[in-house]
């Protein structure tokens, strides 16, 4: 298993796909511009053993709430995808259709779809997210996890090295049952967000939970995205059996529900779920945050381009990735407010402004 990542082949189509979309930035350029001399350096590293992770660079972002996001360098983000390319395949066999994050054919807004099928087909849902997920992630039961698939020592060395070489995440103590007073700060815990690898070991960790709830509590309905899930059925009281079942099954992992955020209600209600506001008939919105972020986005976008320190193909970037979450929802007359006879107005479908845009 390992030679097949670590070889000069594999890390090239690693870069390939790492660089997707990011070569005009400076650490991707640099090096693309040795691509042979660096790649042949991380087939050495790899191959003796010598490789370990390289330091993050670390974003406070604010916005929708806070967070730590890391970025790893690029070198390391090639090794990370020759990694997942040939490990994950051995996981996502056994992986839960339901399961929706980080992985090829599924995605938010497919697990947005799949929320919609059980809410009209079931009268309650119990909703969980995971308080702080990424910051408890538990490194010795994360690594447990991974032997359960991998057997080749020097692939594991290698998931090893990237799980210890995580920066440091936001401290979260909490105790378990079984723990002493010291437990919550001599284990190692918390993967960066950002990462390819720690997006793949979300899944990994979860997908006990996963299993437990299809085979063992025979959920009706069940939806999981990242660390945001919902149970479908028609008696509460069932569901509130199941809270309290899966707050154990949480304990085993160090994990804690969010304690504001889990609850049961009626699927009729309007839900806001993975950045849509679902209403009962089908009709989507977007959360007034979410566009409230957008136009103030927008208006900064509006200042550098009259300012002529943005260019249009960069605008253009900017806010594809907007309109494409925001096309999923019933957002059509928004969209034609926000850009009235401007770029991207719906009532444009070429995208050509209108003379004076």
């Amino acid at each position: 298993m390992f030679d097949r990542m670590a070889n000069f082949q594999a890390l090239h189509a690693a870069a390939m796909r790492a660089a997707r979309g990011k070569r005009s930035k400076p650490g991707v350029a640099n090096f693309l511009a040795s691509l042979e001399r660096n790649l042949l350096r991380l087939e050495r590293q790899l191959q003796s053993g010598t490789w370990r992770p390289g330091p993050y660079t670390v974003i406070e972002v604010r916005d929708p709430k806070p967070r730590q996001v890391s970025a790893a360098p690029f070198a390391d983000r090639v090794v990370h995808h020759a990694l997942c390319a040939v490990v994950e395949p051995l996981f996502e066999r056994g992986f839960i259709h339901d399961s929706y994050a980080n992985r090829l054919g599924k995605g938010t807004h497919r697990a947005v779809a799949r929320y919609e099928h059980y809410r009209d087909r079931h009268r309650h849902v119990l909703r969980w997210d995971i308080f702080r997920f990424f910051p408890s992630i538990d490194h010795a039961i994360l690594k447990e996890r991974l032997r359960r698939r991998v057997g080749c020592p020097r692939t594991l060395d290698l998931l090893d090295a990237i799980i210890d070489g995580s920066n440091r995440q936001e401290p979260v103590h909490r105790y378990f049952a079984g723990d002493d007073l010291f437990t919550p700060y001599e284990r190692r815990r918390g993967l960066p967000i950002g990462n390819l690898t720690s997006q793949f070991f979300a899944n990994v960790y979860l997908d006990g939970v996963d299993h437990y709830v299809k085979e063992v509590l025979r959920a009706p309905g069940y939806v999981r995205y990242v660390d945001d899930g919902a149970l479908f059925h028609d008696d509460p009281a069932v569901l509130a059996a199941w809270r309290q079942a899966l707050d154990e099954r949480f304990g085993r992992l160090r994990l804690l529900a969010h304690p504001r955020k889990t609850g049961i209600h009626p699927t009729m209600a309007p839900a806001t779920f993975l950045g849509f506001e679902l209403h009962a008939g089908g009709r989507r919105r977007l959360p007034d945050d979410n566009v409230r972020r957008f136009r103030h986005r927008l208006r900064g976008l509006r200042d550098r381009w009259r300012h002529g320190t943005v260019e249009k193909a960069e605008v253009q970037q900017k806010i594809q990735a907007w309109l494409a979450h925001a096309s999923h929802a019933h957002t059509w007359r928004l969209r034609h407010a926000i850009f009235r006879d401007g770029w991207f107005d719906p009532a444009w479908p070429d995208g050509r402004p209108v003379a004076g845009a």
